[in-house]
This record gives structure tokens, sequence and C-alpha cells, in this order.
């Protein structure tokens, strides 16, 4: 059965022979110029002919949740001890250790990049043994560091960030950053000592309000509220009628009050207590409130700007497509692929039948989570997408869907 994911690990090139190292006076990997042969530092390692399951999950539940780190665990085939931190004679001794970089690809897709935390190994008497790599992805590095007691500097979200990013008590590598610049301008806020460092990025991006996570290749991403607005152009389809879009095998519809406020209470350090209230909608449903306490935010104004946006966005019941589940190798190779290269905020269009039963219904949606399983037995590999429905959503200047004013699409604060 062919593995369509290739598995690499970040293993440390001068503790093993791994066929990728520099080799003095060889011909092909003596050259010093020649990338596939480095002489020390980190190599990426492919594995993927021992890997026996994979589990990837990214992303959150809802809308109004916070992004959580992606986690993925690798099972792979330890027969022959090669994945035992203590057998000496396994290719990769010495590289079995927590804090490896693990890559995951499908195809030419890079699906998942984070560090194992963790190495379970499960023995049988029949030899049959499995090792296992859980892997977690850079927030759960950031949410390990801490800041120094200082004061930031005024400026835009995306300035902050990278700020903190840059600083000394952090250091993460401007090459895997993916950084908007930012439309909610912060004070002069004073951070206080041992601060953890990923709620602080957190607060920055409800202070904005924005998107924050890790992308599927390793990147802080930061998306602020602009920069993050859909675009209808070249969507994905997805459907129960592949005539629609790409097939998929079942849905889960929600209904309900989960994301339902209509009042919004919120203050800046150091400012006033804002509410902002929507009185049909309290009127309809009873008051539900929302409160966001010491933003970063510069001026109340602002603050009253966010509070009346989001007690409007969020004013009524939301009908939603909560996910969708994909059997990938039911789909052509090019649908695969396209499914595969779907980000964490990307817009997607979902139609659906119930029962047969026209009219079908049809939503535009934002990809908010990503779970994939891999089970080489059965060579099946499952994919479930999380959604937020769009609606009264930034207006979109020349979008054909998102442009329209009489389609719930509003222009933001």
């Amino acid at each position: 059965m062919t593995n369509p994911f290739k598995v690499e690990f970040g293993f440390d090139s001068s503790t093993g022979g791994f066929g990728n190292t520099f080799v003095l006076d060889d011909p092909v990997r003596g050259q010093l110029d020649n990338p596939d042969y480095v002489l020390g530092g980190v190599l990426f390692v492919d594995v993927s002919n021992y890997v026996k399951d994979i589990q990837i999950q990214r992303g959150k539940s809802r809308d109004l949740d916070r992004y959580t780190a992606g986690r993925c665990a690798i099972a792979l085939d330890n027969r022959s001890r090669a994945f035992d931190p203590t057998y000496t004679s396994s290719p990769y001794y010495g590289n079995i250790v927590p804090r490896r970089e693990v890559r995951v690809s499908y195809g030419t897709a890079v699906i998942y990049r984070g560090v194992v935390d963790d190495w379970n190994l499960t023995y049988n008497l029949n030899g049959d043994s499995i090792a296992e790599a859980v892997a977690t992805d850079g927030f759960t590095i950031l949410n390990n560091q801490t800041l120094s007691a200082s004061t930031a500097t005024a400026q835009y979200t995306g300035a902050r960030i990278n700020a903190i990013l840059d600083s000394a008590d952090v250091r993460w590598p401007a090459a895997r950053r993916d950084i908007d610049t930012g439309q909610m301008y912060l004070g002069a806020d004073v951070i206080a000592e041992s601060t953890n460092v990923l709620q602080y990025l957190q607060l920055i991006e409800t202070s904005e309000p924005g998107e924050l996570f890790i992308s599927k290749t390793g990147n802080v991403t930061f998306k602020d509220r602009l920069a993050a607005a859909p675009s209808s152009t070249g969507s994905v389809v997805l459907s129960d009628n592949p005539a629609q879009g790409i097939l998929f095998r079942d849905c889960q519809v929600n209904y309900g009050s989960e994301l339902l406020y209509n009042q919004v209470v919120a203050n800046r350090i150091g400012g006033a207590t804002i509410q902002a209230d929507d009185t049909g909608s309290q009127a309809e449903y009873g008051i539900s409130t929302l409160t966001f306490t010491d933003l970063l935010i510069a001026a109340d104004t602002d603050v009253e700007s966010l509070a009346v946006y989001t007690a409007s966005t969020y004013s009524i019941p939301e009908f939603r497509f909560d996910s969708v589940n994909i059997r990938l190798e039911s789909l052509s190779s090019t649908n695969q692929n396209t499914l595969m290269n779907l980000e964490l905020g990307d817009v997607v269009k979902v139609i659906y039948t119930p029962n047969g039963i026209a009219p079908a219904i049809e939503r535009w949606c934002k990809v908010i989570r990503q779970d994939i399983t891999y089970n080489y037995a059965n060579s099946e590999t499952e994919l479930a997408l999380g959604f937020s429905t769009l609606t009264d959503t930034p207006l979109v200047l020349d979008d054909p869907q998102f442009g329209k004013l009489d389609a719930g699409n509003v222009v933001t604060f």
C-alpha cells in the first residue's frame, strides 16, 4: 500500500549516518556548495517507510475561541528498534529525543510542522513494536516563555507582535513569521515581569481583533481584521453533490445560541468601561453578555467601535455548518491536493441538500479547524474541516459575494 504522506524529522546531521552529510573528498557529497549534503546542523530525514498512522489536529471549535497549539501524533514501526533511544545500532541513535522538529507533507504541500514533545514506545512480546512521536506546534514553545518587565511602544498590532517575537525573551526567527501590519493602534502599556508570551500575543489578537495561529509550515501567523476579510474568488466548493463541488461524506449543522452576544462590555488598560447593546436582539432573545477586559487599545473611541461591531455581529443565533468529513481516497488527486492545501482562515462554500430534498442549503464558511487521520492498515485518509459561518462579514470591494452591500456584508470599523 502506498503511503501518500511524507514524514521527516529534523535530526542533528553530525550524530548519524543519514547519507546526506558532507564527506571529505567524495566527488558528490564532498562539494561545499551542494545544499543536499551539509556539514552540520539540522537535517530533515525521511522516515515515511516506517509510518503506520498519523493524526493531526489544528484550529479551534468556535469563531470567538482562540486557536490552540496544533498537535500531531505519528505511529512508527519500531520492530527494528530504529526509534529506540537506547539502541546504539539505530541509524537515528542520539536523535530520538524530545524537541526534534517534525514535518509532514501530503504531495508537495506541507500540512504540519512542529516539535516532538514525547516519544512513546510500546513493546509487544511478539516483536510488533510501535514508537509514537507526539508533537505540538510553536504555540507550545511560546506558552513556555515569559517576558521581562518593560513598557511597550505605542504602535499598531502587527508591529507589537513583531516586537515581542524579536525580544531577547523570545527570539523567534524572522523567517518563520507571517505578520500583517494591523489596523488597531495600541497604547504604551506596562508589561509585567513574567508575563506569559502566548497569552500576551493573544491579547494583541483580541485587541485587533484578528487571527493568530501557527501555520501548517510552522510560521507564527497574524491576520489583521482587514487582511482576514474573506474572498469568494477561487474559493473551494464542498457539496454532497459531486456536480456542484468536492464531495464530502457527511456533515454536521449547528443552530443555537453558543455565539449569541447582544451586549458587549469592554475596557482598555487605564480606560473607561464601555457598553454596547443590540436592543432588538435583546428583546427577541434576552440579554447575553460578552466581556473584554484590559485590552491594549490606545483610545476609548476604538474600544467603543469594537464593542458596537461585536454586539451587532453576534446578535442573532448562528446557523452554521459545524464540520464536514471527507475520505480523500474517494476523490481525484487534484481534489485531494486542493483540500490538503487549505489553511486556517481560508474561505469555502458549503452546499448541502438534506435527504436530497430541495432546496439546497448554501453557506460561505471560514475554515477554523483541520483534523487529519491516516491509517496505513486500511490505506484511508479522513479529513474533517470545521467552520465558522461568514455572516456580517467586512465589505470587500469588488468581491462578487462579499462586495454586496445588501448581502449581510458591512463596512468594518
